[in-house]
């Protein structure tokens, strides 16, 4: 297991290279994370996870402290000996491998629970070559997907564990840990529950580990509910834990509870108590925040929602991505599936129950993957022990041969199917298709990371007004302080970013200047750039990139792509950054 890793590590910091030497994170909200990190051992409160340089201090953030604990932990270990920058820097790359190191070792020890050890190389081939997975896992991926996968993993491989109360304990607190990092995970937690479940429908003397597993998980979450939110406890929410959604998991706990005690009735009546419970947890979340049941981006302005919420593709449908995007997401799901049903029907005893569960939970984490993105990583995560029992058959057919040449050529096409998004990827991308229409109007150089933004640390500290998408990166590599990042909590914010680049000048300006901004910054070609441009011809940013000027913008000279003006206000030329 260890070699796989090494070896999965090896490509992956080859392959991220150039972008681990400059330190370039592949995500705002990796950037994010590492400003989080950075504020809090800079003295910001363990409760407090507001970014207090943005939107004039008043920035409120959703996310969890837990998975900052990590990253702190290597840096306050390291920067005695490297000092704080390159501290930063290891901690980057060596987080995500470990993450990765325990994800591939959850996989392997999935695989052996399931088939043996014939299957886990396999699975871990698999996993390893599987694009979204490795992504999420590769250094500089700080941000909390990593862990949301490390701790799915975990509940998973209990679930097929032996059904007793500790395993239950196991999997209800690796699922409370889920829910505290993100309540993303909802989803995913809410399949293996229901696999475990149906599981004790089938097989009664499973009830205490469902137990000892709900019990857990509403207790475990109303700990990391206090230890990471403190006096923020009771605040309600829909975006994360909130007492909401305590009370719900609360609900559910008891209800499943009762509904073992009642067990001894039969296949039917243990059905019944848990529609009873699921309706019971329902009803409680409809009683005290029935605003959750339409999501937490139901309430976001319609500018903010059509401009910025409805291009974060990691958010929508398998159906509104690139094919090719699409289909490396989704391939090994469903050869997971063809491998979890060819598993059931080979399995004898034991084996045969766990093999039903699992695939039952890997049917529900594909048909998530289909409805959100992001999800993938996951689905892909808990396929891939599935999808080696095919594929180790498959191998084992191809050995077979007695003829060297087929023999040889079997192999490899075997191996080739250890792969099968990216090689689904492949063959979409060589199909024939039409030309994308572009819009391309601008001579201008174009940034090619955030990086090019950097040169922004030169110019005295002040306000900037950037794009959404590359604040978080210009707010850790400079002192300067910005208007809004992509975080749902400031939509009023994200509004005012978005009206400065999209609407006509004059009301463009009235944007601008109410932020109190010293600098308008903007990188070229970004995409984010592209679709303001795009989708409003006439707006600020659009007449900027065509070269046209403005007396309230008064041009500042930097170094590379990126353009910089100074915000020129009423009654004072200048203001805080001289």
């Amino acid at each position: 297991m260890l070699g796989g890793w090494a070896l999965t590590s090896l490509v992956l910091l080859v392959a991220g290279w150039g972008a681990i030497v400059s330190r370039t994170l592949p995500d705002a909200d990796d950037s994010m994370r590492l400003l989080e990190v950075r504020d809090w051992l800079a003295g910001q409160g363990w409760f407090d996870v507001g970014q207090h340089r943005l939107n004039g201090g008043n920035f409120p953030m959703h996310w969890s402290r837990l998975v900052d604990l990590p990253l702190a932990a290597v840096i306050v270990l390291l920067r005695p000996l490297l000092g704080v920058p390159l501290a930063e820097h290891v901690a980057v790359v060596m987080v995500p491998l470990l993450t990765l190191l325990a994800a591939l070792a959850l996989i392997a020890s999935i695989a052996h629970r399931l088939g043996d050890d014939p299957l886990v190389m396999p699975a871990m081939l698999m996993a390893g070559l599987t694009i979204p997975l490795t992504f999420q896992l590769s250094p500089l991926r700080i941000d909390h997907h990593g862990w949301q996968i490390v701790f799915a993993l975990v509940a998973a491989r209990v679930l097929i564990a032996r059904p007793d109360g500790r395993s239950g304990l196991l999997a209800g607190a690796a699922l409370a840990t889920l829910l505290t990092i993100s309540l993303e995970g909802l989803p995913i937690a809410a399949a293996i529950c229901g696999a475990a479940a149906l599981a004790w429908v089938v097989q009664p003397q499973r009830g205490a580990m469902l137990r000892s597993m709900m019990l857990a998980l509403a207790g475990g979450a109303i700990i990391l509910q206090a230890a990471t939110r403190g006096p923020g406890f009771w605040q309600p929410a829909c975006d994360a834990l909130a007492p909401a959604w305590l009370a719900v998991l609360g609900v559910a706990a008891l209800g499943v509870t009762i509904a073992v005690a009642a067990g001894r009735f039969g296949p039917i009546a243990r059905l019944a108590a848990l529609g009873a419970a699921a309706v019971a947890a329902g009803a409680t979340l409809l009683m005290l925040a029935p605003g959750c049941l339409a999501g937490p981006f139901a309430t976001l302005p319609p500018l903010v929602y059509r401009v910025w919420y409805l291009a974060v593709l990691e958010g929508r449908p398998a159906w509104e991505q690139e094919p090719a995007w699409a289909a490396a997401t989704l391939a090994l799901p469903f050869a997971g599936l063809i491998g979890a049903a060819l598993g059931w029907r080979v399995a004898t005893g034991e084996a045969r129950p766990r093999w039903a569960m699992f695939a039952l939970l890997l049917l529900a984490a594909t048909l998530i993957a289909l409805a959100v993105s992001r999800a993938g990583a996951t689905a892909n995560a808990l396929a891939a022990p599935a999808a080696a029992a095919w594929l180790a058959r498959l191998l084992t057919r191809a050995r077979g041969l007695t003829r060297p040449t087929p023999r040889i050529v079997a192999t490899v096409a075997v191996l080739a199917l250890a792969a099968p998004g990216t090689l689904a990827a492949a063959v979409l991308h060589a199909m024939p298709h039409d030309a994308a229409a572009t819009t391309q109007i601008s001579h201008r150089p174009s940034c090619t990371s955030t990086r090019d933004l950097r040169v922004l640390a030169a110019l005295p500290p002040g306000i900037v007004f950037a794009p959404i998408d590359v604040t978080p990166a210009l707010l850790l590599d400079t002192p300067h302080r910005a208007i809004a990042g992509g975080y749902h909590r400031n939509a009023a914010a994200m509004a005012r970013v978005i009206t400065g680049f999209i609407a006509p000048p004059a009301r463009a300006k009235a944007a601008i200047v109410a932020t109190s901004a010293d600098y308008l910054a903007v990188c070229p070609g970004m995409q984010e750039m592209v679709a303001y441009r795009d989708r409003a011809p006439d707006g600020l940013w659009a007449r900027l990139e065509r070269g046209e000027r403005f007396d309230w913008l008064r041009p500042v000279r930097v170094r590379g792509p990126a353009l910089v003006w100074r915000v020129i206000h009423p009654l004072r030329e200048g203001g805080s950054a001289p």
